[in-house]
């Protein structure tokens, strides 16, 4: 029976061999374990062709056993540990990638099965930390329109003790992290490479921070590169380890169009911020909306939370113009507000003929009228009352 530190390497080495989400060694892991799998693969006994050759051509000069060993000890040294599914503090919601299938051609939209290891940086628990997880992703060329509602969002998240995760990129994504950390909440990065090595460099400082107060993961081992295909793999992580996830900008193709059709195809409540309509950055966030009913249109954190959040658990209010005090009138008062002339003044005879009511009603509603401030009488006839006049 091999040993849980066994088992640890195995993945490790797995990963190595092939990219994470590959359906082939998911399912071989699932039906025989970590050890056997990497066994297997190293014999050549599978029946994936590209699979064999890729494992062959990385073992060709490297021991991936050899490898898993040295890329743990440094990890320890960079302060990093290696979580796996048998432990408690394994992210049990991305284990629902295991039924996500995706009609779309390519390998990277196919391999898209649950990660084998997570490689964290970080004190909290992965497990606990991404249970009220919310995801807030968008376009790295932001508008300051994006960065001005993904701030409001991502901090109204995090003020309400929700987790916001995202991709660690500049633009939105950076936006999110910084404004959940200046809430005072806990922000989880999702990366395309190793955690001792976070991309873009320019956020350098940021990973810092994330690292102290939240959490730094990825599926790649310390050291990996950011290759570009590796964050379309990475993006099914953000997708599925979360509730929910709100797109604020978009271009017409990107990867965080990609990511939502990751969220709507798991079910997950997909939130899409509109923008304005000559904005290239908001062509994809309106397409979206246009072609999928099932995503949900938010304009702020209370819309986020209502979507989010258990049933009655967070309501919010509609949107509303500035109160005004004829808002309350009934029919007949209105109608009569309304008959008298913007300048000027009328008499009762000629506001019962405009409001087509009776006089004895208009009479009636006049005295209500100027109780509530709304009309004044003068010696000519009723006039408005200057407040009722600036609101018109």
């Amino acid at each position: 029976m091999p040993s849980d530190d066994d088992d640890r390497a195995a993945r490790v080495a797995l990963t190595w061999l092939a990219e994470p989400g590959n359906r082939a060694v998911w399912s071989l892991v699932e039906e025989g374990g970590a050890v056997a799998t990497l066994d297997r693969l190293l014999r050549g006994d599978v029946p994936d062709g590209p699979l064999r050759a890729a494992a062959r051509a990385r073992s060709a000069d490297l021991d991936p056993r050899r490898l898993a060993e040295l890329t743990m000890r440094r990890a320890q040294r960079l302060g990093a540990r290696i979580v796996v599914p048998p432990d408690e503090e394994w992210p049990s919601r991305v284990a629902s990638l295991a039924t996500l299938a995706l009609d779309v051609a390519g390998r990277v939209n196919q391999d898209v099965r649950p990660p084998l290891c997570f490689w964290v940086r970080g004190s909290w628990p992965l497990g606990e930390t991404l249970a009220r997880a919310v995801a807030v992703v968008g376009a790295r060329a932001a508008t300051s329109y994006g960065i001005h509602v993904t701030n409001e969002i991502a901090y109204g998240l995090a003020s309400h003790d929700w987790t916001v995760v995202s991709g660690g990129a500049f633009g939105i994504d950076a936006a999110a992290h910084r404004a959940a950390m200046a809430a005072g909440g806990r922000t989880v990065a999702v990366l395309a490479c190793g955690v001792d090595r976070p991309y873009p460099v320019g956020n350098s400082a940021m990973f810092d921070r994330i690292a102290e107060s939240g959490l730094l993961i990825s599926e790649w081992p310390p050291g990996s590169e950011p290759l570009r295909h590796r964050f379309l793999i990475r993006n099914r992580v953000i997708a599925a380890a979360t509730v929910g996830t709100v797109l604020v900008e978009a271009a017409a193709r990107s990867g965080a169009i990609q990511t939502m059709g990751r969220v709507l195809a798991l079910g997950r409540p997909a939130m899409v911020v509109p923008g304005p309509v000559t904005s290239a950055m908001s062509v994809g966030c309106h397409e979206l909306l246009r072609e999928r009913p099932d995503a949900t249109l938010v304009t702020g954190a209370p819309h986020v939370l209502e979507a989010i959040g258990r049933i009655g658990e967070y309501q919010s209010d509609p949107a509303r113009g500035p109160e005004h005090r004829r808002d309350g009138l009934d029919e007949e008062s209105a109608l009569v507000l309304e008959a008298v002339p913007r300048r000027g003044t009328a008499t009762s005879e000629e506001l019962a003929v405009r409001a087509g009511l009776p006089l004895r009603t208009v009479l009636r509603r006049l005295s209500l009228l100027e109780l509530a401030g709304l009309v004044e009488r003068r010696d000519t006839g009723v006039a408005l009352a200057p407040l009722a006049r600036r609101a018109r």
